[in-house]
């Protein structure tokens, strides 16, 4: 891979990586525990949208270029 600003053939991919959302919900699970005991404490993790996102990016290593594909 050539970069597309100095022309240089010392490029290399990396990867970012993006997360969204939360893992575990306080509230809610004090709410399930309350309704349904113990078992209701996983209810503090249902229902959540953690996400992750992976983008690929080459970069030159001579004029620090970032270009996607």
């Amino acid at each position: 891979m050539k970069c597309r600003n100095c022309g240089s053939e010392n490029c290399q991919i990396i990867n970012e990586v993006h997360t969204t959302g939360t893992d575990f919900s306080a509230s809610q699970g004090c709410c399930g525990y309350i309704l349904f005991g113990p078992l209701g404490i996983l209810c503090g993790v249902c229902g959540q949208g953690r996400q992750t996102h992976n983008t690929q990016y080459w970069v030159c290593n001579n004029c620090g270029n970032k270009w996607r594909l």
